[in-house]
Formats: structure tokens, C-alpha cells, sequence
């Protein structure tokens, strides 16, 4: 049964949950902005940088697996406080590693917390959005996301002078700024307290596995995110490898970044309305002739265009998983099979820096890096017609 829906309440939830995205977004795009001065500051090779990288996205996993089980039996509102004060104070600790170990320990934890918010997030704007706007919320929520990795290639574009702890001060200010606003005017989710009840009766194993969706959501978070994370974590540092300078690089991020929120909003509203296959060979032929698109550009202009499309395509195409995962659980489950999702999600973004990372080291250039993400595609463009063809009414 569709739950009502209260506008004022869903507006507050929707904007602080889009706040919360938009931190995360920068905290994940700032490793890639900062990877130059990082990489000369501890004297790191290609891949040192590949561990440092997904050190932050190995912290994900957990977050996500922990943060949507104890949401479906504390509350989403608690958790996510818990969650942004969490990645809040381990970014900081980021700008203040002393060496290595330190360094990917910071990222560890901060990626404990962006992992547990995520599932968190996309529970309260769908419950909030009822079953009809469900699908668009989240997109406009999700959408927060790309923008505050614009604003990271927006602090690489400013210039920072070698001081890559910036881009930190500000991912982790954030967080803690915003804290007392979540705690203060954040509702808890209405589906949540009218669930508690039944917690007890509900069999979280049958809801989770006993079902294909599962099976095909993870296949299709597994290989999209992995393209996604290489993009965002090893573009920077594949650009000034081509001969760009690093302010160009950021720039590519920035159009990367914006066609990312752009491709969030358009796709989840495609995937309202045209039939499962265009949405599924749209996202997914998109995402092979933008990687196409990178390799081959050899100039400024043409870069931009690419990058604007890669991330309209790869990150809008991630925005759509998100935005799908809700329908298939029940509110008892919902954050937990998000999260679990999510979780799967975060090994393919875990693999594909350190699979770049070992091409690289080994010789492969960048558009080998680049095509060897090709066959992960197809497997989730075809995870994907399955599961959208699933999806309930």
C-alpha cells in the first residue's frame, strides 16, 4: 500500500539528505584531486597510490554492510548522524598523516562512515518519497553526490598550491558543520516507526536471497561502480600522465563531475518512463563510447566533452541502481538490502583502482586501462535488463 505523503517533511528530509550526499561526493573525489601533492608528499608510486585509494573504498564495504543493518533496527536518522560525524573527523585526520600507514588508516575510517551513510540516505528519501516519487527522489537526492565531487575538482581548479590537505579541511568541516541541522530538523522515517512492530516477525535472510533481484543487483553494482571508481580515483593522475597539467585535469573532473548530476536527474526520470531496454542500452552504450571517448581524445576540448559524457553515463548510471534497489525490499529489510548492495558495489569500486594501479605499474597506458573496463559493461548492462524488467509496479 502506497504511504501518504507530507510535503513540508519530505522537502526537509530530501534537502538534508542532499546536503549529506553532496559532503560525501567531495570526500570521495578528493583523493583523486589530491592524489598529485599526496603522491609527491609521501613519495608514493602508482601502486602505493592504488592501495591509498582503496583503502578509502575497502572502508565502504563494512560501513555499508553495518550502517543499513543497524538502520533497520536503530533508525535511519540515528545511524546517518553517526555515520557523518564518523567520515567527518577521519578526513581531517586524512590532512594530518604523517606517513603511509597513518594515511591509509585515516582513509579507512573515513570510508567506514561515508559507507554507512549511503544506504541510510537512500532509505530515508525513498520512504519519505512514497512508492510513486520514489525512483525521482532518490535521483534528486543521489545527485548530490556528483555535485560535491564537482566542488573537489572546483578546489583543484582554484589552485592549492601543493597543499593537497585542503581538499580535506573542507570534506571534513563539512560534515561536522552540518551535524547540529540533521540532529535538530531530520525526521525519522514514518515507514520505519510504523514497521518496528513486525521486526520480530520478518525473516531478513528469506527477504534478502530468496529472491533473483539480489543476485542481479549486486552483478550490476559490482561492475558499474568498478568503472565508476577508476574514473574518479585515477583520471587526474591518467590526464597529467598524458601530458595534461594537473589544472586540466581538474577541469575534466569538473565536467566529469557535472555530467554526473546531470545524468543522475535525466536517468532517473528515464527510467520512470521508457521501457527497461532503451534505459538499460542507453546508460550502458553510453558508458562504452564515453571510456571510448577518453582514450582517444587527444586534445583539451574534446577530453572535456568525454569527460562530461563518462560521467553522465557512469555515475547517472549508478544513480539509477540506486534509485531501483528500494523497490525490492520490504521497509523491515530495506536498509540492510540497500546497504548489502551497496557493499557488493564497494568491492568492484575496491578492485578497479588497484586493477588500474597494477596495469599501470606493469606498462599499460591509459586507454588500456581504460578498454579493460569494457567487459565489466556488458555484464552489468545485462544484469540490468534482467532486473529492471523485474521491477514491481
Amino acid at each position: 500500500m502506497a504511504s501518504s505523503i507530507n510535503p513540508p517533511r519530505a522537502a526537509v528530509t530530501i534537502g538534508l539528505c542532499f546536503l549529506v550526499a553532496m559532503l560525501e561526493g567531495l570526500d570521495l573525489q578528493a583523493a583523486g584531486i589530491a592524489a598529485p601533492g599526496m603522491s609527491m608528499a609521501f613519495g608514493l608510486g602508482k601502486l602505493q597510490m592504488g592501495w591509498v585509494f582503496s583503502a578509502g573504498i575497502l572502508g565502504l564495504l563494512p560501513g555499508a554492510l553495518v550502517g543499513g543493518w543497524l538502520a533497520d533496527r536503530l533508525g535511519r536518522k540515528r545511524i546517518l548522524i553517526g555515520s557523518v560525524a564518523l567520515f567527518g573527523v577521519f578526513s581531517l585526520a586524512t590532512a594530518h598523516a604523517w606517513s603511509l600507514p597513518s594515511l591509509l588508516l585515516a582513509r579507512l575510517l573515513t570510508g567506514v562512515g561515508l559507507g554507512a551513510a549511503l544506504p541510510n540516505l537512500i532509505a530515508l528519501t525513498s520512504e519519505v518519497a512514497g512508492e510513486r516519487l520514489r525512483g525521482s527522489a532518490v535521483s534528486l537526492m543521489y545527485c548530490g553526490v556528483p555535485l560535491g565531487a564537482a566542488l573537489a575538482a572546483g578546489i583543484g581548479i582554484a589552485g592549492y598550491g601543493g597543499d593537497w590537505q585542503q581538499v580535506f579541511y573542507v570534506g571534513g568541516a563539512g560534515p561536522l558543520l552540518i551535524l547540529p541541522p540533521l540532529m535538530l530538523f531530520l525526521p525519522e522515517s514514518g515507514q520505519f516507526r510504523a514497521a518496528e512492530h513486525t521486526q520480530g516477525a520478518s525473516s531478513p535472510g528469506r527477504d534478502l536471497f530468496g529472491q533473483s533481484a539480489t543476485w542481479l543487483l549486486w552483478l550490476s553494482y559490482f561492475f558499474t561502480l568498478m568503472v565508476v571508481y577508476i574514473l574518479i580515483n585515477w583520471l587526474p593522475s591518467l590526464l597529467v600522465g598524458q601530458g595534461y597539467s594537473s589544472h586540466d585535469a581538474s577541469w575534466v573532473m569538473f565536467a566529469l563531475q557535472i555530467g554526473a548530476a546531470i545524468g543522475t536527474l535525466v536517468l532517473g526520470q528515464v527510467l520512470e518512463r521508457l521501457p527497461a531496454g532503451v534505459t538499460a542500452a542507453t546508460v550502458y552504450l553510453g558508458i562504452l563510447a564515453a571510456l571510448a571517448g577518453l582514450g582517444l581524445a587527444n586534445a583539451l576540448p574534446a577530453m572535456l566533452v568525454a569527460g562530461f559524457f563518462a560521467g553522465f553515463f557512469a555515475t547517472g548510471g549508478q544513480g539509477v541502481l540506486y534509485a531501483l534497489a528500494p523497490h525490492f525490499y520490504p521497509v523491515r529489510v530495506r536498509a540492510t538490502g540497500v546497504g548489502a548492495a551497496v557493499a557488493v558495489g564497494r568491492l568492484g569500486a575496491m578492485s578497479g583502482p588497484l586493477v588500474a594501479g597494477q596495469m599501470l605499474a606493469l606498462g599499460a597506458g591509459s586507454v588500456g586501462v581504460l578498454m579493460a573496463s569494457a567487459p565489466g559493461v556488458v555484464i552489468a548492462a545485462l544484469a540490468l535488463f534482467r532486473l529492471i524488467g523485474r521491477r514491481p509496479a
